[in-house]
């Protein structure tokens, strides 16, 4: 593989030589923004919707953004032709740029675009499923995808100890929200149940509720953590898992252990709708 090219404030630069001043805010105080998406072959999934909630993330922090949502679009479309990769993971970055005083935006934000290629789970996790637990670690504003990930990251520590593959964020209230990196859904009867308050709202979130809708009933509400032994199945939605079957949440069993017919159907239509919109790689 040729080596990765980052964008970086304008300029397109080897992966390994890219950089951002030391005083950049998004360095020093962690303020900033992301957003991730990913290639089907060569085409950008739903980019416009992943520029859209990047400008909502910014809005909530109160990052001013100097492009519109076309140059956005724009600078990762030219920067993805920098690269040579299908199936990749494109990420955005914006941070508050650099601050002499390291705490005041200066009103120049930074914007990177990196590149790599998707690294996608194995064939035997979708078939046989995967173990989460759960976390009562409080995720900071949880509709905005920010740069702030330590929560996330301790959670995910401590997931791996358990052979966990995410974590699951736990309310005050009981209520199972949504993984340090995906969105979550259950299956209990005829319902096909996700959160909708307390979490970000998944692009790979919105395609299922889509294609789901059409032979589903879909509910947008509450997973208390005391009904998790009377779910029939539950699976993770998000950029790089897609459709990912849960069979475990802590110690407890999904269901039968094994992904269910709802998750495998949900399966099937999300990459119906994937090959309708997404061109095939040509050689």
């Amino acid at each position: 593989m040729s080596e990765l090219t980052y964008y970086v404030n304008g300029q397109y630069v080897p992966a390994n030589q890219a950089a951002l001043p030391l005083n950049d805010l998004g360095i020093v105080r962690g303020y900033g923004i992301f957003d991730l998406l990913r290639t089907y072959g060569t085409t950008p999934f739903r980019l416009r919707e992943h520029i859209n909630r990047l400008e909502s993330s910014a809005s909530q922090i109160e990052l001013a953004l100097p492009w519109s949502t076309q140059e956005l679009e724009d600078i990762v479309l030219d920067c993805y032709a920098h690269n040579h990769i299908p199936d990749a993971s494109i990420r955005i970055v914006v941070t508050g740029g650099p601050s002499d005083n390291f705490m005041t935006p200066q009103g120049k934000p930074s914007l990177v675009v990196m590149v790599h290629p998707i690294t996608p789970y194995s064939a035997h996790i979708f078939s046989e499923g995967c173990k989460v637990t759960s976390t009562l670690i409080e995720r900071m504003m949880p509709t905005v995808k920010s740069l702030n990930y330590i929560g996330a990251i301790m959670a995910m520590n401590d997931a791996g100890k358990h052979d966990a593959v995410e974590a699951i964020y736990l309310d005050e209230h009981d209520r199972l929200t949504e993984g340090t990196r995906a969105n979550l859904f259950v299956v209990r009867g005829d319902l096909l149940i996700t959160p909708r308050d307390g979490v970000l709202k998944g692009i790979t979130r919105q395609v299922v509720l889509e294609v789901a809708a059409e032979e589903f009933e879909v509910i947008e509400g509450p997973i208390h953590y005391h009904d998790v032994g009377s779910l029939d199945e539950a699976f993770l939605t998000s950029t790089t898992k897609e459709v990912l079957p849960v069979v475990q949440i802590d110690e407890h069993t999904i269901g039968s252990g094994k992904p269910g017919p709802v998750t495998q159907r949900i399966h099937k239509l999300f990459f119906d709708y994937v090959r309708s919109v997404t061109a095939p790689v040509t050689v």
